[in-house]
């Protein structure tokens, strides 16, 4: 990515819940980014380590997680993008993966990039809710510490008060100015961390998801990320802040317009 090259699309669930799930999942992904003539990377966690509650979903285990999202690449030709937690499970990851995603919380992790970095696949560094967008240099230079330059850093809301993300569209500049492909989180960025109090999950205001998404499209992104599930209120994890699968055709319409709109000055 990178350039004045089309938006990319990287969309897929939040976790691998199951075979038949990631698989119809992914066919749909890869009908709608074709229609729209916009490269896709299919995303789905193998684990996710950063839960609101010590009860809720952290996944199938790494091992079936990674042969399903192997057989998506392999059979449906579909680069894969997923999380990585540990240095121990770069390597690991790698072996399926074409981008290596650094989880927000862990982007300052200096072992955690290097171990990535090591690899020679695609980093793609969270911004943290804490930081400000221009220290995300430093998160990028640990990466290319190993010789890797293969850099994207995204945007997925900055931490405003309690219970609540708010994304500041400066931000996107200010990180493709560092010299990296940006990518807007249009999901993750309408979380509400912890905000479920009832179920000890984190809340969501999806009904943004279009609106931040056309936003980051004007701005000049790169590529856009998207947590779909065809049925979130079901999902086992983000259920309060992916988009509904049937919708991305719709959403992808709107930003793809948008986004040759802004790539044509």
């Amino acid at each position: 990515m990178g350039g004045r090259g089309p938006l990319v699309l990287i969309a897929g669930p939040c976790i691998v819940e199951g075979r038949e799930m990631i698989l119809r999942n992914a066919e749909h992904v890869q009908m709608v980014a074709q229609k729209y003539g916009a490269p896709v990377v299919f995303k789905a966690s193998y684990k996710k380590a950063n839960r609101t509650s010590g009860k809720s979903f952290m996944g199938i285990g790494m091992d079936e997680a990674l042969k399903i999202l192997e057989e998506v690449k392999k059979e449906m030709g579909l680069p894969i993008l997923t999380d990585i937690h540990t240095e121990e499970e770069a390597s690991i990851a790698a072996q399926v993966a074409d981008v290596l995603q650094i989880p927000a919380f862990l982007c300052r992790q200096t072992e955690l990039l290097h171990a990535a970095g090591r690899t020679g696949k695609v980093i793609n560094i969270k911004k943290g809710q804490f930081l400000a967008p221009e220290d995300m240099k430093h998160a990028a230079e640990k990466v290319k510490e190993t010789g890797n330059n293969n850099v994207l850093l995204t945007e997925r809301g900055t931490t405003f008060g309690y219970h609540n993300l708010v994304v500041d569209m400066r931000s996107l500049k200010i990180m493709r100015d560092l010299g990296h492909p940006v990518v807007l989180d249009a999901t993750h960025s309408v979380q509400l961390p912890g905000g479920d109090k009832t179920a000890a999950q984190t809340g969501g205001q999806p009904e943004f998801i279009f609106p931040l998404a056309r936003a980051g499209a004007a701005v000049g992104i790169d590529g856009l990320f998207v947590e779909v599930h065809a049925n979130p209120v079901a999902a086992l994890s983000d259920a309060a802040s992916q988009l509904k699968l049937d919708l991305l055709d719709e959403l992808l319409r709107q930003v793809t317009q948008i986004d040759r709109i802004v790539k044509a000055y």
